[in-house]
């Protein structure tokens, strides 16, 4: 049997990187229901539904920055930042879909 090697090392997840991921969690959820709430209403929105979708796209901008910056610290664990940065890009691209959908009626 083969024992278990353990590596030690000083590297950590970056704070910034973890609040990018937690923010495009967030935001991803938030588009979503509110692309399902205006479904469920029959494409009819209201200003609520609107609002959330700016605010997420705000808050996605702000993660992707975050993760962006994160990304660029050196002797850190990358995964936090990767999935920050992958999830906000996506809320990012959601919503010119549906910017770009609506303007072309598509």
């Amino acid at each position: 049997m083969r024992k278990p090697s353990y590596m030690f090392t000083n590297k950590s997840h970056p704070r910034r990187g973890i609040i990018a991921t937690l923010l495009g969690g967030i935001d991803m959820v938030s588009l979503c229901l509110a692309v399902w709430l205006c479904f469920q209403n029959r494409g009819a929105s209201n200003a609520r539904l609107g609002t959330a979708a700016l605010f997420a796209l705000l808050f996605s901008l702000v993660g992707l920055v975050l993760g962006i910056l994160s990304r660029l610290e050196k002797d850190k664990f990358y995964i936090f930042p990767t999935i920050g940065i992958t999830l906000n890009f996506l809320v990012i691209a959601f919503v010119a879909f549906i910017l770009f959908a609506g303007a072309y009626n598509v």
